[in-house]
């Protein structure tokens, strides 16, 4: 991965956050489409994102814990920490990082971008969208339909080719309606910060243009 300043890449990331109060959900979700397709070009491609290719960016550190949930996320006061829980698979490990990912760089933004609605709250619509970004990182449209069109069909199959679990597979086969698959939450991804061996203090909860700013 290229050495990029960790306020750089979150900087651009969040600059792709319309300037308004009235954004709704769907909008939302785009928006973490964009930032999902601004840091593959970042890094340079999905089978480059990894727990060290996040750790290199300045100011971000990521660990390896024995944890409740699948993984969490804050601010120190000195870094963005992101905690991963160590015996989950690396499918569910990677996925879980990029979640986690997207709570930092909605650091911020989250009360422009999920005002919540009668049928889901606003912490439930951040997860939501974590989970998508998560999702559009990890299995790009354009590939995963081009595999599809080429004959790849079998969710297996397709999870195996791009490092993610079946269940998220079929999650993302929904979102582009490849099949009738429904964008659920099948695991609970974050818990609020907590005193721990490795956080210390806790300080903070983290939870337009189609093309990457420069």
């Amino acid at each position: 991965m290229t050495t990029t300043s960790s306020p750089s890449v979150l900087r651009r990331l969040r600059s792709l956050v319309p300037r308004r109060a009235d954004v709704s959900f769907d909008e939302a979700l785009r928006v973490s489409e964009l930032q999902a397709s601004c840091l593959i070009d970042i890094v340079g491609g999905p089978d480059r994102i990894d727990a060290t290719a996040i750790s290199e960016l300045p100011h971000v550190r990521v660990v390896s814990e024995t944890i409740a949930v699948s993984g969490m996320s804050l601010w120190t006061g000195h870094h963005w920490l992101i905690a991963i829980k160590s015996d989950n698979s690396l499918a569910h490990q990677r996925f879980t990082l990029l979640h986690q990912f997207k709570h930092i760089v909605d650091h911020g933004h989250a009360a422009t971008l999920y005002r919540g609605s009668p049928v889901a709250t606003s912490t439930a619509q951040a997860e939501r969208a974590a989970d998508y970004f998560a999702g559009c990182v990890l299995v790009p449209k354009r590939e995963l339909e081009a595999l599809w069109d080429g004959g790849l069909r079998q969710p297996q199959m397709l999870a195996a080719h791009f490092g993610v679990s079946v269940d998220a597979m079929l999650v993302r086969l929904g979102q582009v309606k490849l099949n009738a698959a429904n964008d659920r939450l099948p695991h609970v991804r974050c818990a609020h910060p907590v005193r721990s061996a490795f956080t210390g203090p806790t300080r903070s909860r983290v939870a337009r243009s189609p093309r990457c700013p420069a």
